[in-house]
Order: structure tokens, then C-alpha cells, then sequence
């Protein structure tokens, strides 16, 4: 894990390289059951180097400790690219395709049975999957001998406050008890 930082922080890819601070690879346990995949190192992220730690990152932490989970314990989070897209716009399909040799590496090397896809770009980055994410958050997919889950990102969730049933945040809620009974099936 540490040679793959090593080689991240001296990627030149993609044009992303030229107007990042630093390199964001990763946070949490990188032996844990459950990954999360985010789409990309927002202002926060791109001054510490570590992924979700802004607001968005702040209601992941609590979304996953409502269901029983730490997320720097249970979970190892990442993102599609490792860059913070300028303004942080979504990042283009070269951007994703550039950083995706690294990504692939994680997931080797972490090799875990339950990974969430935290929104839209996450799901196209990994799946190929373009939108959709309001039709398909919350179906499990097998991929890779993986369960992948796409959810919700945290970051919507923050504009989208009711916790009313059948609300966005009702519904992540609901996904992530479904996580966390797929992660007791693959790890008793």
C-alpha cells in the first residue's frame, strides 16, 4: 500500500496533476470488509491529502457509524480519481481512465468482499453505468467476486435534509442496514 501512494503522488497522467496540492489515495483500514468509492478529492481533501473529510466526508462517518461501523476500523475509503478536479466539477472519463490503474491496485490490494459506490460517478467509474443513480442505488451487483452497492453520495444527501420515508436519506439509511447485514454473510 505504501508503494502505491508512493507512485500516486508522483502520477503526471492527466492534466489533474497540475493543479492539485496533494494526492488523495486513501483513509481507513486497508484490511476492512467494506470499501467506499467516492468520486473525487473535493477542497478539504485536496489540502489534507485524505478522502471524505469535509462535510460530505463528516455525514459519511456518521451514516456508517448509525449502522455500526468505523470508518476508519471497518472501512477503507477512496475515489475514482486521486486529483481534485479544478472547482470540483465532475471528473471528465480520461480523468477516471487515468487514475483507474490505481483504483484497480486498491481493490486488489484491499481486497474486499463489500464495496458502496458513494453517487453517480462512482457507479460509471467503476460499473460503466452512466446516471441512473436515483434507479439504482440500493440493487447489489456482483462484480469481481465483489458485492458492489451504489448509494447515495453524501454530498447530495447534504441538500437533500428530510429523513421522511422514502427520502433520500431514508432510503441511504435503509441501504446501509442492507450493508451491513451482506457484510455479516461474507464475514461471520
Amino acid at each position: 500500500m505504501e508503494e502505491l501512494t508512493a507512485q500516486c503522488r508522483s502520477c503526471q497522467r492527466c492534466g489533474l496533476a497540475a493543479t492539485r496540492t496533494r494526492v488523495v489515495v486513501a483513509r481507513g483500514n486497508p484490511e476492512a470488509p467494506l470499501m467506499v468509492i467516492g468520486e473525487g478529492p473535493g477542497a478539504q481533501e485536496d489540502e489534507t491529502g485524505l478522502p471524505f473529510v469535509g462535510r460530505a466526508g463528516q455525514l459519511l462517518d456518521r451514516m456508517l457509524e448509525s449502522v455500526g461501523l468505523d470508518s476508519e476500523r471497518d472501512a477503507y475509503i477512496c475515489n475514482i480519481v486521486k486529483c481534485r478536479p479544478p472547482g470540483n466539477r465532475r471528473p471528465t472519463p480520461l480523468e477516471m481512465e487515468a487514475c483507474r490503474p490505481w483504483l484497480q491496485e486498491q481493490i486488489r490490494l484491499v481486497d474486499p468482499p463489500v464495496v458502496l459506490l458513494a453517487g453517480a460517478t462512482a457507479m460509471e467509474g467503476i460499473l460503466g453505468v452512466k446516471g441512473g443513480i436515483t434507479r439504482l442505488r440500493g440493487q447489489w451487483r456482483e462484480w469481481e467476486g465483489r458485492w458492489l452497492m451504489p448509494i447515495f453520495h453524501p454530498s447530495y444527501l447534504l441538500r437533500n435534509a428530510s429523513r421522511d420515508r422514502g427520502s433520500p436519506k431514508w432510503l441511504t439509511w435503509q441501504d446501509l442496514q442492507d450493508v451491513t447485514r451482506r457484510l455479516k454473510q461474507v464475514r461471520p
